[in-house]
């Protein structure tokens, strides 16, 4: 691979560059699970709310499954189904 190639010292700087962006990013959440904190939010309700959101987003894929294999069935686009199930093309 091309990073096999490289010297040492420029594949050590990369990974000081990651670690440093990562380092970024999680004093970024940090911040942002203080901010959320200080609006009154508890741990309790961000776990319950983030929960949620996985069960959507699982029910979602399962629908935008269904919708994928009955638009093969019947030959046409998801797209096309759209508004014969009363659905946004942002859902």
């Amino acid at each position: 691979s091309p990073k096999s190639f490289q010297p040492n010292g420029a594949s050590e700087e990369a990974l000081r560059c990651e670690i440093e962006a990562l380092k970024q990013k999680d004093l970024a959440l940090d911040q942002e699970i203080a901010q959320l904190f200080s609006e009154g939010y508890s741990l309790e309700e961000l776990d319950k709310h983030i929960s949620l959101l996985h069960e959507y987003n699982e029910i979602k894929d399962a629908g935008q499954m269904l919708l994928g294999k009955l638009a093969v069935i019947r030959g046409v686009t998801t797209k096309q189904l759209y508004p014969e199930y009363d659905l946004e093309l942002s859902d």
